[in-house]
């Protein structure tokens, strides 16, 4: 059984609105925290936002449209995108681990992705 396992992406257009799911192994999900990054082509790998005891924060760039949430009875991570904009595509990853790493796009467990394609 993977760790993290991603769905939900797809191609949608410019305003629309998907949400992204992340099934996790129990191991996974009692990390300190849990979040999603994306990764578009020759960009490096971006922490769009994350979740922990201590609250959830967003990148900037994501503020205000995503919105991160998680089932604790599920084992599931959500991330809710509104208004896409075409610089949202990218592949979208769960992942868990500490937040500190997170942050430099270090992950303890990693999901493989689902592609988000936001068309203008």
């Amino acid at each position: 059984q993977r760790p993290l396992v991603e769905s939900g992406g797809g191609l949608v257009q410019a305003g629309d609105s998907l949400r992204l799911s992340c099934a996790a192994s129990e191991r996974a999900f009692n990390s300190a925290t849990m979040g999603w990054f994306r990764q578009a082509p020759g960009k490096e790998r971006e922490l769009v936002a994350y979740i922990s005891s201590g609250g959830q924060d967003y990148a900037d760039t994501v503020k205000g449209r995503f919105s991160i949430s998680r089932d604790n009875a599920k084992k599931m991570l959500y991330l809710q995108m509104n208004n896409l904009k075409p610089e949202d595509t990218a592949v979208y990853e769960c992942a868990a681990g500490v937040l500190q790493r997170l942050q430099f796009g270090v992950a303890d467990w990693l999901g493989r992705g689902t592609q988000v394609t936001v068309s203008s």
